[in-house]
This record gives structure tokens, sequence and C-alpha cells, in this order.
């Protein structure tokens, strides 16, 4: 969903009404919440996945779902902000996504290799090279 929120506090009611549906509707496998207007500094953002944590624990969702998080700028611990795999996380927008833990369980039991994916993803994208990258990230916002 495209959230029109402007400050944290509004993003965190939109987010509780998210996994309040999921809860209800559990035909609906996940959900995405775009939020172009609030946390645009990726440290703002990281920050603000604890209280995403914080806000699963109140609901007692803790376990049932997850939030899995991708960012214009985002950058793993470690690595420097330029780093190809950083790639993996990028988004043109901020955005947070709600998953149900026990799909995630499945298809993690269904992977033969699931330890590998990581190494993959990191391996495929340092072969794509920045540049490469840089440029396909251009085309998300060519007119």
């Amino acid at each position: 969903m495209l959230c029109d929120a402007k400050e944290e506090n509004a993003l965190l009611q939109v987010l509780a009404s998210e996994l309040q549906l999921l809860e209800q509707r559990p035909d609906i496998e996940t959900s995405f919440i775009v939020h172009p207007d609030v946390l645009a500094d990726f440290y703002a953002f990281n920050d603000f996945l604890g209280r995403c944590d914080v806000l699963l624990k109140q609901l007692h969702f803790e376990g049932i779902y997850q939030v899995a998080s991708f960012h214009p700028r985002y950058q793993f611990a470690g690595t420097d902000p330029d780093d190809a795999e950083n790639y993996s996380n990028r988004s043109p927008y901020p955005m947070l996504h709600l998953l149900r833990e026990d799909s995630v369980e499945r298809a993690v039991a269904g992977h033969p290799d699931i330890d590998s994916v990581p190494l993959t993803n990191i391996n495929t994208l340092n072969e794509l090279g920045k540049e490469t990258l840089e440029q396909l990230w251009r085309t998300c916002f060519d007119e």
C-alpha cells in the first residue's frame, strides 16, 4: 500500500493497521507499506525498525509476523555505503514488507541450501558491479 504518512507515529499507526488486517485476513499472505514521505534518512529508518519490533511485541504478534525493510540508501552493517551488496535491500522508496513467520519458515525449509542465498546474492551483485547497479537504479526514475 502507498502510505501518505509524514511522520513516524503516523507510519506506526499504518503498520499496526496492516498487521491487524493480516491477522483478520489469512488469505492475504503479505503486505508492503511504501512510505515515500517519512524516513528518507537511512539511519532514522534503521532506528525506526526498533520501534516496529516493539509494536510487534505490544500487539502480541512477535513470532507471528516479521517486518523486512528496504530503503534507497540501505546499508548492511560492516559495509561501505557504495558496496554492491547493499543493493539487495535497496528500493526506490522506503518500504516495510510484512511477512507471516510460518510462510517464511516453510520457504526456508523448502530451500535445498538456504544458507547459500545471501552469499549468492552478494556474489551476483558484486559481479554486476557498482556501475551497472547504479545504471539500473537510475532506470527506476527515468520518465
